[in-house]
């Protein structure tokens, strides 16, 4: 399945929801990268917005193009440095939420499969025993008549980890390229009568990309030491879709 043609994103506002002398944290919008692309550098991303506002910025993690949500970043060596190593020991706890195609029979549940980059595909990745050791934990917050959205938390930060957990469990992100079975979502698809469309009108689709948000993150602040949790609230796309869906997939 090939990605969906999507207009990229030219402008955008930061959107902080947090910032002192030690760390920012910005609430993502979809199609913004995290970093410079390796062959465009001059495509929007945060580093360089971020640079431009700060003189300088340093990396603690990052979001897929398509995924919204909470991304912190540190403004100094020292605050990266303890960041750095609260995510990697996993101290950090990071939720996320995610819209995936099927009714959830079991309410939570924990996946453990190990995951590796595919040996086909660039930038997928794959369960296999080589790979490894993956954990996500889930449970259900709303289920539809053919959806349902998840909160998940991972574990263990590797590439695509949920969108590949919960797509081999039978679950696969309601719109995903790469893992799922759609690349938009349309109101065609769960209402089938009075869309009222012009002879020569196309539908246009409510969302067009990845149905995962960062939803809210808990740290220790690195030089307080207090715990601290932020959280991002969906973007208006993801709104629309969970919207009509109470509308009209209700159960």
């Amino acid at each position: 399945m090939h990605p969906p043609k999507i207009k990229e994103l030219k402008k955008t506002k930061l959107d902080i929801i947090y910032e002192d002398q030690d760390i920012v944290l910005i609430n993502k919008p979809a199609l913004l990268l995290t970093v410079p692309d390796r062959y465009s550098a001059e495509k929007p991303n945060l580093v360089t917005m971020l640079n431009k506002k700060y003189g300088k910025i340093f990396i603690v993690h990052r979001l897929d193009k398509e995924t919204s949500g909470i991304i912190i970043f540190a403004k100094n060596a020292d605050a990266h440095r303890t960041l750095s190593m609260d995510f990697e020991h996993r101290r950090v706890q990071k939720t996320y939420l995610a819209l995936v195609e099927g009714r959830m029979v079991e309410l939570e549940g924990t996946i453990d499969k190990p995951l590796a980059p595919s040996m086909t595909r660039y930038n997928k990745m794959v369960i296999n025993k080589r790979g490894k050791r993956s954990i996500t934990t889930y449970k259900v917050l709303e289920s539809f008549k053919y959806y349902t959205l998840v909160e998940a938390n991972i574990h263990s930060g590797r590439l695509h980890q949920i969108r590949v957990h919960l797509a081999s469990i039978g679950y696969p992100l309601a719109i995903d390229f790469l893992y799922g079975n759609q690349q938009e979502f349309k109101l065609s698809s769960i209402k089938k009568k009075g869309l009222n469309l012009g002879k020569y009108e196309e539908e246009r689709p409510i969302m067009t990309r990845t149905t995962l948000h960062a939803y809210s993150l808990t740290i220790q602040h690195p030089t307080s030491k207090e715990e601290m949790t932020f959280k991002a609230e969906l973007h208006k796309d993801f709104r629309a879709v969970i919207n009509q869906l109470r509308k009209w997939n209700a159960i």
